[in-house]
């Protein structure tokens, strides 16, 4: 089984090695069937410092402690 990946936005680089990314999805609202907009942040481990706020990056899910659960893949765009 593949582990599972996501895309997002960089929101904020201000701890060593940690990057918060920002990933959106939309969702119909169950009742009205509106199209919604969810965001969830996600901390990464980035080893070598190399993001800033606003690239696109790919994360993969790999446990490293009490809050990184993911960890960078792939820095797709730089801002």
């Amino acid at each position: 089984m593949p582990k599972k990946e996501k895309y997002g936005v960089v929101v904020s680089n201000k701890m060593d090695k940690t990057i918060v990314v920002a990933v959106k999805r939309q969702i119909p609202h169950r009742k009205y069937r509106k199209i919604l907009t969810k965001t969830n942040k996600y901390y990464a481990h980035d080893s070598f410092n190399e993001c800033s706020i606003g690239d696109r990056v790919k994360i993969q899910a790999r446990p490293l402690s009490k809050h990184k659960r993911w960890n960078l893949l792939e820095l797709i765009t730089k801002k």
